[in-house]
């Protein structure tokens, strides 16, 4: 925009600021807008073109035919205007005709114009109209002037939102598309639910964009970089010990783009402009948002991805609004929304309210699908562009079973969802009038089935399911969702709640398994670590900070004072180490047995076996364990060399493998011999299918999700174990290509339920 022939993007502001805060109808307010930018620019045309029911009307125009207002229309990816608004790009041309989305409408008389500059007008964060100039001479805009434009642009996303002239649907947020769709993704945790879209992150949005004084609202970007810089410095600090290189540069690279005079400078002469704080910060980011999709290399991608990051957290300060959905609280019936989610962020949210959790990323092992099993909350992982496609408070129903969500449903769809979910809540009641049912084949062998557990009120399944106790209750769970390292009293007060709770039924505790994807921001690492799920994390972390498992240690004794206490090591790699951790209870059982505390009447002693190396020592170790259980959830990542992290690996590798069947079996055979119970404690031991091939191979114990114990004590009732033992030696002696495929036949012809 020369400075001689147009007036300051401050000056189209101040004008602007007038022209909403008159009396005047939207309408008018935008012809008079056009004319303000047209004579601004010293452009012989300026058009104005809104979403309205899904395609794009020009509203208000100077220069073109005024009869083609309200009459020109544009779906969106059609013509230039369309192609702006479908792509959130801008477009400047010299020659608009040599484009090729280039589309003539004869009604607005266009054709004597060559020069077209169009940018979206952008309503959190997508496209609701756009904003074109026009000149008749050949000319490509100046870079300040395409500027102006993209600034004006905000303002109008305020000014027509506020006039109700765009598609508004939700409240808070509007995806790209409006209308009824369904979306796939992977089946992480089973089950259907109905709720409205929460985002875990909401959005900032900002509804004012013109200050009103401009130096504070420069003092209180000022603050707000105080504020963020101090937030990234004590980061920095804080993982200055025991983080990766990678990590270290990651923390670096926000550390330099934190204190970047450039970015500061960029947001000051927006806040010049005349723009708010907050808007002046979502301008700059517009401009990084559009650097970034023309960004080949990946790793520059990355250094615009931490900026951005860094733009919403410095928006979040200026703005007040912190938080994530969990500490606004739920108001009503919710489908989670994320990209990812950390154990204990899940933990944080209100069970009672959260029906569900939909995830961008997200795989099948990852510690928070373990814990959304464990709450009875279905996920769907690995749903792309959900900012795109799923608006916050949009209605969303949430089918696992079938891996997708429906979103916006109609009526037709609501009614099928809801057939199926009381077809579903039938099936439940069935498998429900089986908790006083014995596990038992149809040749009458008993099989154990147990419930995994975590938390205090996980124990009521144990009634609800008539499992025969908790085959493994993850103590790490207390310490992920504490902000310090739990004290020894708390420790001991909620086992002993677990046991009071569970009664006569045994409860197998796990001691913890922190480290790797489960990390403690209180708990220090000591080394670097490229691959932490194979490094310095449950067994290992614990027998080197032994202070952390003797103090786990005494809270189980005194807790289980009076009565048996099951005790099993995670991660045990090599029979030393399981006797190096038994030995450890024991000296803490004399020390308090010395000070006159009451102690468990025994003390039984398990090991889980997740690591491959372990089952070539089963010669040493089954002489000493009292119970043996099977982790097949970190053993298939470790068998296969699959990081279980990894969502595109997460179902690359099939626990009905002849590799994971045959490792299973030479861990079980030595096992039954030596008398040592074995049992399965991973996710496959949930799936009805996987868990008759682990019985015809001789593991009788499972140790599942609550949900799943209706669906495999119906499949055991049905099942003839004689028969199942013969077609798995048969099948594992030669396996055919399609190994789930065959015992899923087996099964139907056999009549076995796996439903």
């Amino acid at each position: 925009m020369p400075v001689s022939a147009a007036r300051s993007a401050r000056e189209i502001l101040v004008n602007l600021h007038d022209v909403m805060a008159a009396r005047s109808n939207a309408q008018a307010k935008l012809n008079s807008v056009v004319e303000i930018i047209g004579e601004a620019l010293d452009s012989e045309v300026c058009s104005i073109y809104l979403l309205r029911e899904g395609v794009l009307e020009l509203f208000a125009t100077r220069g073109l035919s005024p009869e083609a207002v309200h009459v020109t229309k544009l779906a969106l990816g059609e013509g230039l205007v369309g192609t702006i608004a479908a792509n959130n790009e801008v477009l400047n041309l010299d020659e608009a005709t040599s484009h090729p989305d280039f589309a003539y409408k004869p009604e607005t008389g266009e054709d004597r114009y060559h020069s077209f500059a169009g940018v979206p007008i952008i309503r959190r964060e997508r496209a609701v109209g756009v904003l074109a100039v026009q000149h008749a001479d050949p000319r490509r805009y100046e870079d300040v002037e395409i500027e102006a434009l993209q600034t004006v642009a905000m303002v109008l996303s305020e000014l027509i939102a506020n006039a109700g002239l765009i598609d508004q649907g939700s409240p808070r947020d509007r995806p790209q598309s409006t209308g009824s769709t369904r979306i796939a993704g992977q089946k992480l945790v089973d089950g259907m639910a109905v709720g409205c879209a929460v985002f875990h992150q909401p959005r900032v949005h900002i509804e004012h964009t013109v200050a009103e004084d401009t130096e504070a609202e420069r003092h209180r970007v000022y603050a707000a970089f105080d504020k963020m810089r101090e937030q990234i410095d004590r980061i920095a600090r804080e993982a200055e010990f025991g983080v990766g290189d990678e990590h270290q540069e990651v923390i670096a690279t926000y550390k330099m783009f934190a204190y970047d005079e450039g970015w500061a400078r960029r947001i000051n002469e927006a806040i010049d402009s005349g723009l708010t704080a907050e808007a002046a910060i979502e301008r700059v980011q517009q401009r990084t948002r559009q650097r970034m999709r023309q960004i080949d290399d990946p790793l520059l991608a990355d250094r615009m991805h931490d900026l951005e990051d860094l733009s919403n957290r410095l928006l979040r300060i200026v703005s007040g609004q912190m938080g994530t959905a969990a500490q606004l609280g739920l108001r009503q019936d919710t489908i989670l929304i994320a990209r990812n989610l950390g154990p204990a962020e899940l933990l944080e949210y209100d069970r009672r309210r959260l029906k569900g959790v939909v995830l961008e990323e997200g795989s099948l092992t990852a510690h928070v699908t373990i814990v959304a099993r464990a709450m009875g909350v279905p996920v769907l992982g690995r749903v792309r562009d959900v900012r795109t496609l799923i608006g916050e408070g949009d209605l969303l129903l949430l089918d696992v079973t079938e891996g997708t969500v429906a979103v916006r449903p109609t009526s037709a769809m609501e009614e099928a969802f809801d057939s199926k979910l009381a077809a579903r809540q039938k099936r439940k009641a069935a498998y429900a009038a089986l908790r006083d049912v014995a596990p038992e084949t149809r040749d009458g062998h008993r099989v154990t089935v147990m419930v995994n557990a975590g938390l205090r009120d996980d124990v009521a399944a144990l009634d609800v399911t008539g499992a025969d106790g908790i085959g493994l209750f993850r103590t790490e769970f207390q310490f992920l969702v504490s902000a310090t390292l739990p004290q020894r009293e708390r420790q001991q007060r909620l086992y002993r709640e677990v046991l009071d709770a569970a009664g006569a039924r045994p409860v197998i505790f796990r001691t913890v398994d922190i480290g790797g994807d489960k990390a403690l921001p209180y708990l220090v690492h000591a080394e670097d670590e490229e691959n932490p799920a194979m490094g310095w994390r449950a067994l290992r972390l614990a027998l080197e900070r032994d202070g952390l498992m003797k103090a786990q240690a005494r809270a189980l004794l005194e807790a289980a004072a009076g009565r048996t206490l099951y005790v099993m090591f995670p991660m045990v790699s090599e029979a030393w180490e399981f006797d190096e951790a038994r030995a450890l209870f024991e000296k803490q059982r004399d020390f308090l047995h010395g000070r006159g505390k009451r102690l468990p009447l025994e003390v039984r002693y398990g090991a889980m076996l997740e690591v491959p190396a372990l089952a070539f020592q089963l010669d040493l170790l089954l002489p000493n364990v009292d119970f043996l259980s099977i982790g097949t959830n970190d053993l298939t990542q470790f068998l296969f060399a699959a990081d279980r992290a990894n969502p595109k690996l997460a179902e690359r590798y099939d626990w009905l493998s002849p590799s994971i069947l045959r490792f299973l079996r030479r861990v079980a055979v030595p096992a039954a011999q030596a008398g040592v119970p074995i049992s399965v404690c991973g996710e496959m031991g949930g799936r009805p299918l996987e868990a008759m091939a682990l019985i015809g191979i001789g593991i009788d114990r499972l140790s599942i999700t609550p949900a799943a114990v209706g669906p495999v004590k119906a499949m055991i009732r049905s099942l003839d174990l004689a028969a199942i033992t013969a077609f798995m030696t048969t099948l594992l002696a030669n396996p055919p290509r399609d190994m789930r495929g065959a015992l899923a036949g087996w099964a139907a012809a056999q009549g076995v339920e796996l439903a």
